[in-house]
């Protein structure tokens, strides 16, 4: 029982982090993966530094961030580092497919401008600087810490579930 409650804890402290973080760098894919980082001793800061342009990738809309940074998070848990280890391809993606079916049934999709639309009622261009200004007034900040925090605590049960 002691033991689960940590757990609970543990994945709790994950999303409250990731959604402190996505509004600190205004990045739901660095603030996902940073606190997943902390909690798993998962890369660097040159881990995270790859992780800046992944938002919506590189705000076109497309695949969320936080999904990324969750992925890439994965990937440093259970990825390969010799072409010739199968199963840590196996792991990782099925990690990942995993995480993915999940933040779908949250969001109803993986894709940034679905998500936004399941959180605004509407997606935003966030290349383009009158989108970008309205979605900042949309309370953006705190909208999309719901979908870092989720990211981030899927990603945690995905991990603390390969230690047990």
């Amino acid at each position: 029982m002691q033991q689960e409650k940590s757990r609970e804890k543990i994945l709790d402290d994950l999303e409250q982090k990731a959604g402190d973080y996505e509004e600190l760098f205004g990045s739901c894919a660095q603030g996902t993966l940073l606190a997943l980082q902390e909690q798993f001793h998962l890369g660097n800061s040159q881990t995270l530094k790859a992780a800046t342009a992944m938002p919506g990738i590189a705000l076109r809309g497309d695949t969320c961030g936080a999904i990324i940074g969750a992925i890439m998070a994965l990937g440093l848990a259970f990825g390969r580092e010799k072409p010739e280890d199968l199963q840590a391809v196996q792991r990782a993606t099925s990690a990942a497919r995993k995480l993915c079916k999940r933040f779908e049934q949250e969001f109803g999709s993986c894709n940034c401008r679905d998500v936004q639309h399941h959180i605004f009622g509407r997606s935003f261009n966030l290349a383009d600087p009158k989108d970008v200004l309205e979605f900042v007034n949309a309370d953006a900040s705190k909208k999309c810490r719901a979908p870092a925090g989720k990211a981030a605590r899927i990603a945690g049960e995905l991990i603390l579930d390969s230690q047990k």
